[in-house]
């Protein structure tokens, strides 16, 4: 797995960071999935390709994808590296054209009008991602879906609201236009970098659907899954820091203020992530008032 080690590495993120949690062999199979996943979000954000073209390669990536589950024998490496997955853990399939279709709604939608709109984005290209997930980790409890899907849109939630300069460059707004108008908040304010009461408002309103998120997944959590959910549990405890550390800077994302937990920070969940399981503590640290 040479490649999705590569990328994996490269990338740094949180999710990566969540399989040092991992035996060997489940993150192998983590560092396969999420390069798929990488790799196919980088094509929906390579903009200096015309939407036509990345769209043709998100096309060929699903004819790969289809014949990487069908046991033939796919071109591209990071579908040759996660195909064994595939068959392994026995990932369905259409999870996998959900995050397709998920990466594909950001070359043609740059707004979301109502949440119901945003949480179909989000259950694509986050709540999708955990329902493969859990198939790697292991679960006893079938309502451990239902947790996976509630933790995969409070994750994407909060990354939304931390992201919302960088899309804003891109032209992309996904805070829903029905919360901008509720609050007063007009599309330029983002889209120029202008840091407002009504911006911070709508804000403020989409983290408190996140902690919802949050909530529910605290509360679905099976207690016999709690031990093979650690690095799930992990990046809920650093998204929860995550979204705190937004409430209190009162979401000014505009600003050179840091809005992203340090490295130390993290390395201390994992340590207290890990012990928590370890000693069967009866709840996840993350959705407290």
């Amino acid at each position: 797995m040479n490649q999705s080690h590569a990328i994996t590495r490269k990338s740094a993120s949180n999710l990566a960071l969540a399989f040092i949690l991992l035996p060997p062999e489940k993150r192998e199979a983590m560092s396969a999935l999420y390069a798929f996943c990488r790799e196919v979000d980088d094509v929906a954000d390579e903009e200096q390709r015309p939407a036509d073209e990345r769209r043709a390669i998100l096309a060929q990536w699903r004819q790969e994808v289809q014949i990487a589950c069908s046991n033939g024998t796919p071109t591209l490496t990071v579908l040759q590296e996660l195909q064994p997955v595939i068959q392994h853990y026995q990932l369905p399939p259409e999870l996998l054209e959900e995050i397709l279709r998920g990466v594909e709604m950001d070359l043609d939608i740059q707004r979301y009008e109502t949440y119901a709109d945003l949480e179909k984005y989000c259950y694509r290209v986050a709540s999708a991602v955990g329902l493969l997930s859990i198939e790697i980790f292991g679960y006893r409890n079938p309502a451990c879906r239902e947790y996976a899907v509630a933790l995969g849109k409070a994750l994407q939630f909060t990354n939304i609201l931390r992201d919302v300069w960088v899309d804003a460059a891109r032209g992309r707004i996904y805070l829903p236009l029905e919360e901008l108008r509720r609050q007063g908040c007009p599309e330029t304010d983002i889209l120029e970098g202008r840091y407002t009461p009504q911006y911070a408002a709508a804000a403020a309103a989409m983290a408190e659907r996140a902690r919802r998120f949050y909530q529910e997944a605290r509360r679905l959590l099976p207690p016999e899954d709690r031990r093979s959910m650690v690095a799930a549990e992990l990046m809920g405890s650093v998204y929860w820091c995550l979204l705190r550390r937004l409430e209190r800077a009162q979401f000014d994302v505009f600003s050179p203020r840091l809005t992203r937990v340090p490295r130390c920070y993290k390395l201390g969940l994992i340590l207290r992530t890990w012990a928590r399981i370890a000693l069967g503590s009866a709840a996840p640290n993350y959705g407290l008032p």
